[in-house]
């Protein structure tokens, strides 16, 4: 049996950040990071950015904790909450103090769809980049934030690229109608072939049919079709579950002092906006895992923080902060339409629930104060 104080149950982002927010608050307990993946933490938004802008694989490796015992290629199979114990599909046991669920998510994935690369690790990466030679014909299905960069990403490359999405438009579930119409086009005038309101029946033999009866050949296909938490562990050991372990403003799940959760897989409370989330991005990831980890070493510190997230699409960028649903009501100010602007997401009062910063920069605390203050916006009061 493994003795350790603090047991991390994940060694993405968030299980590395845990460790180092442990060590914040305590020097020298012992921190077991046990991960599934056979790479110790790395950083995901490369895989999707800058790795295929030419940077160093070498950058995506992260600086871990001092004195983290790290056993990556491990999976934990079994808890037993009341005996403070876990087990790992190796049949090793860890009898823990403390005890994380930095599960995370995994992709969603088609039924009938042979050979399709379920986009999300750095395997997966590199199986992909191994097929996207110039003039590869490569599918991408899903035209949601992972989809729309690894479109523009593989266009970049060299490679015929087309899209397949269900949504009228990519990232129509994130951006205003007429911007995500705007954005559609512009792919297809830089040369990314679309096919938005399409679904796909099936993928074999390097085939992609889609709904409507067509066929697309393909030298590769790639998947982006969002993520389902990986909760399963929290689930089978009685833990509260909601779309992700509910936890407290301290990472606390099911109201014990021992079992914390954060990132991916964690359902938060989120002041600003009176309800909970969870968010899949690399700022929550990074600070959601560092403040529970110090929890867990007893700092006590409430999760307040209200994350962000950012795209490259070409040459259009953005970040968004807060709740970026065009169900919502939406304030619009553009400095040059579909270009540069900025999207106030905004209840019935016209209160803002998040912004969208459309080639706006270093304006995400300024957003957040507006949030905060809850005051109904105009096309004068923007960040």
């Amino acid at each position: 049996m493994h003795a350790t104080h603090y047991l991390i149950v994940g060694a993405g982002m968030t299980g590395d950040m845990a460790a180092k927010g442990i060590r914040d608050h305590d020097s020298d307990g012992p921190i077991t990071l046990v991960g599934a993946e056979p790479h110790p933490p790395y950083k995901r938004p490369p895989l999707t950015k800058g790795l295929w802008k030419g940077e160093d694989e070498a950058g995506v490796w992260r600086t871990p904790a001092e004195g983290v015992d790290g056993r990556v290629g491990r999976r934990i199979v079994g808890l037993d909450l009341e005996a403070r114990r876990a087990t790992d599909d190796q049949g090793e046991t860890y009898a823990w103090e403390k005890l994380l669920l930095a599960t995370g998510a995994r992709p969603r994935e088609l039924p009938d769809a042979e050979g399709v690369i379920p986009f999300r690790t750095l395997d997966d990466y590199r199986h992909l980049r191994g097929l996207a030679t110039p003039g590869a014909r490569i599918v991408v299905i899903g035209g949601g934030f992972v989809g729309s960069e690894l479109a523009a990403a593989l266009h970049d490359a060299g490679c015929r690229v087309t899209m397949v999405f269900p949504e009228p438009g990519i990232s129509a579930r994130v951006f205003p109608a007429a911007l995500s119409e705007f954005v559609t086009a512009y792919y297809g005038e830089r040369g990314v072939g679309v096919l938005a309101g399409e679904t796909v029946e099936r993928v074999a033999g390097g085939v992609v049919r889609t709904g409507s009866g067509g066929e697309l050949e393909a030298d590769g296909v790639v998947a982006g079709l969002g993520v389902v938490p990986r909760t399963e562990l929290a689930e089978a050991a009685g833990l509260p579950v909601d779309d992700g372990i509910v936890v407290d403003e301290y990472g606390r799940v099911g109201g014990r002092d021992d079992v914390f959760a954060a990132g991916d897989v964690a359902r938060f409370p989120v002041p600003l906006l009176g309800t909970r989330m969870r968010i899949e991005h690399e700022d929550h990831a990074n600070t959601h895992g560092r403040t529970v980890g110090a929890n867990m070493a007893g700092a006590g510190l409430r999760y307040d923080h209200l994350p962000f997230f950012y795209s490259d699409l070409f040459d259009l960028g953005y970040e968004a902060v807060g709740e970026v649903d065009p169900r919502l009501g939406t304030v619009e100010r553009w400095d040059e339409p579909n270009r540069k602007g900025v999207v106030a997401f905004v209840d019935g009062e016209r209160r803002p629930r998040g912004f969208l910063l459309w080639n706006v920069w270093d304006r995400v605390d300024a957003a957040r104060a507006l949030i905060a203050a809850g005051e109904p916006v105009g096309k004068g009061l923007f960040v």
